[in-house]
């Protein structure tokens, strides 16, 4: 039975089975056998051609690994936990940020805490000239849902005239090639601080504000999901966000 699921991601994304083969370094007869004859390609080939296609690797081989196996291979995709945004090392966001090197991915209502850094606008001007995509997601200060965040954390107001004072502290960095911020009204469950295969999830809690509530750090595994569930949720809200003007 020929891998329907894998070959119709390579034509989605115009892939040819040469590239594919070339970019996991594989021959490309092995890639063939994939699709046609569905065989298993071993896990560091399954992860390396999720990542390329963009899907999820459960999704091409849906039998490759057992419930127990991904949950087991998830649980290391944490590396640590945080009972607090405060507790989290200070240098620790500017080391996650510096190390990326193809994109910067942040999800938050305003994120003040990072855009008052300018030692952490300088590591984001610096990436973006070294050709890393930045991508900077903040609420809509006139949306319904942020306006509730402000309700639910005591703020009122507050939050929104956040959100545009963050947007005067990356005023700069907006002019830089290769940074995009965008305004999105979604209701966020958690703010998600991505660098390549590194995240930073910070949870939110009803009545509690973000720097109060706890931080996961998490590390991209192949055979995880976690982070690729948090990078899901990034990209939905990334896609129906709006570009703010200049």
């Amino acid at each position: 039975m020929a891998n329907e699921r894998l070959r119709t991601a390579l034509l989605e994304r115009g892939t040819t089975l040469a590239e594919l083969a070339e970019a996991v370094e594989v021959d490309a007869k092995t890639v063939e056998r994939w699709i046609t004859r569905d065989r298993m390609p071993y896990r560091k080939h399954r992860f390396a051609v999720a990542r390329l296609l963009g899907v999820e690797e459960s999704y091409l081989w849906p039998e490759a690994m057992t419930p127990a196996q991904t949950a087991a291979v998830s649980e290391t995709e944490i590396v640590a936990v945080y009972p607090h945004r405060w507790a989290v090392p200070k240098d620790a966001w500017g080391r996650l940020f510096a190390a990326a090197r193809e994109r910067i991915d942040i999800l938050v209502y305003s994120g003040i805490f990072l855009a008052q850094d300018t030692g952490i606008v300088r590591v984001f001007a610096d990436r973006a000239d070294a050709g890393v995509r930045i991508r900077i997601l903040l609420g809509d200060p006139d949306c319904a849902q942020l306006a509730q965040r402000g309700i639910d954390e005591g703020i009122g107001d507050d939050l929104a005239a956040q959100v545009r004072t963050a947007l005067v502290f990356y005023r700069s960095l907006r002019r830089h090639e290769n940074v995009e911020v965008r305004f999105h009204d979604t209701v966020l469950y958690n703010s998600i601080y991505r660098a390549d295969d590194q995240l930073m999830v910070n949870a939110h809690v009803y009545g509690s504000f973000a720097s109060n509530a706890p931080v996961m750090r998490l590390r991209e595994v192949p055979g995880g999901t976690m982070v690729a569930t948090y990078a899901t949720c990034f990209e939905a809200v990334w896609d129906r966000a709006v570009p703010v003007e200049s």
